[in-house]
C-alpha cells in the first residue's frame, strides 16, 4: 500500500467516487420511476421529495467532489515535494477509510451527529496533510521533537 507514494491513495477515493455515482444511479432513477419523474423534467420540490434511501447516495457523491478535491491537490503537491513518507502515505489512506465510512453512514442510516463526527476526524487529518506540505515548502516552522 506504500509503494505507489501519495497516488495510490488518490485512485482509490477517485474510484470510490465512481462507486458513489453508481450507487446514486442505482438508487436515484428507480426512486424517479416510481415517482413518475422524467429526467430533465424534474422540479427542486419533486426531487427533495424523493425517499432518503434515494437521495442520501446522491448527496454523498456531492460531498465527494468538494473537501476531497484539496486533498487530492495536497496528495500531489506532497508527492512532488518529496514528502511522500510513511507518516503522509499513512495519513493519506486514513482519509480514504474516513471518506468511505463518511460515505457509508451518510448513504445508509445518515446520523447527523456521527456523520459529523467522521467529518471533523477527515478534516483534522487533511489539515495535517496541509500541514506536512506548508512545512516542506518553508512556510511553517516544523515542530520540534
Amino acid at each position: 500500500m506504500y509503494d505507489n507514494g501519495m497516488i495510490a491513495p488518490v485512485v482509490v477515493l477517485a474510484a470510490w467516487s465512481l462507486v458513489m455515482l453508481l450507487w446514486l444511479y442505482a438508487t436515484r432513477i428507480p426512486a424517479m420511476s416510481r415517482a413518475k419523474i422524467r429526467p430533465g423534467s424534474a422540479t427542486k420540490a419533486q426531487m427533495e421529495a424523493m425517499p432518503a434511501w434515494a437521495t442520501n447516495p446522491a448527496d454523498n457523491y456531492n460531498h465527494l467532489m468538494e473537501q476531497p478535491t484539496l486533498f487530492y491537490a495536497i496528495c500531489f503537491a506532497l508527492e512532488l515535494l518529496d514528502q511522500a513518507n510513511d507518516v503522509n502515505i499513512g495519513l493519506a489512506w486514513l482519509y480514504v477509510v474516513i471518506r468511505v465510512v463518511h460515505s457509508l453512514v451518510q448513504a445508509t442510516v445518515n446520523i447527523i451527529l456521527i456523520r459529523f463526527l467522521i467529518f471533523v476526524t477527515g478534516s483534522i487529518v487533511l489539515i495535517m496533510l496541509t500541514t506536512h506540505a506548508l512545512v516542506a515548502l518553508g512556510f511553517v516552522a516544523p515542530i520540534p521533537h
